[in-house]
């Protein structure tokens, strides 16, 4: 059974974690994997979330029409996790954005299906910032001619930057991965790249959030912070 007000007390923590630690917006983004399409429309209509991300596409489209969209505000509805090629036709008129962009094919198929829908996809592009063999992302050695490349486009918008960092308990660490994370996102920003735009750091989930923040972040993905453990 639900526990709405447990949820409510997360999310008033979480809130109250990041005033102590910037003055800057953070996106809070409820990440919905294994949650009830009660839960998600509690955050979206009784706490005022406005980004929520999914992982898996069939759970999106198993949910999607029984999400309560507010009609006096927007809220955006995210891809978050590992997509494949042949799975971005089912989504692509139904997410506002998608975060996990790691490869040029990956990039080219939703060009060609955002054309077909007549709108441009905005994408972060995942940094696999541990270059972790067994993760997905760009390691990033290849990270600006992976941009350059996918930046010929048109029907996408690269808006920035989307990291999970290794799995470690050192908070040193994660601060690290982060930090430098965030220079690339500094950096490609300067370099003024046509259809590059780097307005968005994903980048902190319920573990390292707090890390993330203090290293730049813009957006935080919240699961277990927010709505309790999995069932």
């Amino acid at each position: 059974m639900l526990d709405f007000e447990v949820i409510k007390e997360n999310y008033g923590q979480i809130v109250q974690t990041l005033s102590t630690l910037t003055d800057r917006p953070v996106d809070i983004m409820a990440v919905t994997k294994n949650q009830p399409v009660e839960a998600i429309n509690y955050a979206i209509n009784e706490l005022g979330i406005s980004y929520i991300g999914e992982n898996r596409v069939q759970e999106l489209l198993s949910k999607y029409d029984r999400i309560e969209f507010p009609k006096d505000r927007k809220v955006n509805v995210h891809l978050i996790g590992s997509l494949q090629t042949n799975k971005v036709k089912y989504i692509i008129d139904k997410v506002d954005m998608i975060e996990s962009v790691d490869s040029v094919r990956l990039a080219r198929e939703i060009d060609m299906r955002a054309e077909k829908a007549h709108r441009i996809m905005d994408v972060l592009v995942e940094v696999n910032i541990g270059e972790e063999e067994q993760k997905g992302g760009v390691i990033p050695g290849e990270l600006y001619d992976f941009l350059y490349e996918i930046s010929t486009f048109e029907h996408i918008k690269v808006r920035g930057l989307m990291t999970i960092a290794p799995k470690t308990d050192d908070n040193t660490k994660k601060f690290e991965y982060f930090c430098k994370t965030y220079q690339y996102f500094i950096d490609i920003s300067e370099k003024n790249i046509h259809n590059i735009c780097m307005d968005v750091l994903s980048m902190g989930m319920s573990g390292s959030f707090t890390q993330a923040v203090k290293a730049g972040s813009t957006r935080i993905r919240m699961g277990t912070a927010l709505f309790g453990e999995r069932k």
